[in-house]
């Protein structure tokens, strides 16, 4: 069963090769309904039969269950103080953006059954390392109701010539914007705390400029990647983990040139080209129960911590 339930874009269809492609700069109504998001979270008290008994129906206090509107399927149980957020809120987030700021929404879609929604946009904002390397800047909203994300607003790189994914690592996190369910989703505020970090855009890229720049020795790029894929301690469920002699050799391999874009100048033997054979590795080739496992692991789960832990030990040998 994919966990991707449904799901639409624009222009190419996703390294993960799943949804319904649109034509650009369709309104957010069109996106909704074609992305699957045009149905409400709906709550509703906690309740179980006494003893067994039909009649003796009882509420458990505290609690609400949040369902489909349109399935009526259940989507988790929470407490009385959890904040809803909307699949229409994440799409709405967008449309003051697409209008007046130059943004483009690219995908958007339904994790999970519903438990997990977002949308991505793009920002207008671009690099080109060495002339030859572009990379976009995106912004990815997301949300989940089954107690696994909470409101996460996320400035995000994608490198054009593979579709590798990076989340943006600013200054002091400015580069996140997180809202837990303990408190009220306000769109405005978050866009206000986010409009710095558009700014820093030329910060990232002048790091990734220097990454490009930055040459390393063999010895330099085993090190690398087994200090980012050996985690601490082992970790077993479902194939997620991102460790081990065959990781390490995969993505060895994808850094010495048999990965997208690791033989152009920027990449080729340089601390971005170690960079970008994890991300590689984490979107395209990492063992996933599925397409659409790997994704949700990718932007939100392990994988998206593997990535972030690369470009910080990358940064590190720029000192």
């Amino acid at each position: 069963m994919h966990a991707v339930q449904t799901m639409a874009y624009v222009d190419e269809v996703p390294w993960h090769g799943l949804g319904n492609r649109l034509a650009p700069c369709q309104p957010i109504e069109t996106w909704a309904h074609q992305a699957g998001m045009d149905w409400q979270i709906k709550e509703t008290e906690v309740c179980f039969v006494a003893d067994g008994r039909p009649g003796i129906v009882k509420a458990f206090p505290g609690q609400k269950v949040l369902y489909r509107s349109d399935t009526k399927q259940p989507l988790s149980v929470v407490s009385d103080r959890y904040q809803t957020v909307q699949p229409s809120e994440i799409l709405e987030f967008y449309r003051d953006l697409t209008d007046l700021g130059g943004f483009e929404l690219e995908t958007a879609g339904v994790l999970k059954g519903g438990r997990k929604f977002w949308a991505l946009a793009k920002t207008g904002h671009a690099a080109r390392l060495r002339g030859s390397d572009p990379v976009q800047g995106y912004l990815l909203l997301a949300t989940a109701c089954d107690g696994t994300l909470a409101t996460t607003a996320q400035f995000t790189s994608i490198r054009v010539v593979c579709a590798n994914t990076l989340h943006i690592a600013l200054k002091d996190g400015r580069g996140t914007v997180k809202v837990p369910h303990s408190t009220q989703f306000n769109a405005q505020a978050v866009k206000e705390r986010l409009g710095i970090a558009v700014s820093s855009w030329d910060g990232f890229m002048l790091r990734m400029k220097a990454l490009a720049e930055c040459k390393v020795t063999d010895a330099q790029a085993e090190a690398f990647l087994r200090k980012v894929l050996t985690p601490p301690q082992p970790v077993q469920p479902w194939g997620q983990v991102v460790s081990g002699e065959r990781a390490i050799k995969a993505a060895y391999e994808l850094y010495a040139g048999k990965g997208r874009g690791s033989r152009l100048p920027s990449a080729q033997g340089t601390a971005w080209g170690l960079v970008n054979s994890i991300t590689e590795f984490i979107d395209h080739h990492r063992r996933a129960r599925s397409v659409d496992h790997r994704l949700d692991a990718a932007w939100f789960g392990l994988g998206a911590a593997t990535k972030l832990r690369a470009w910080d030990e990358a940064l590190s040998l720029l000192s």
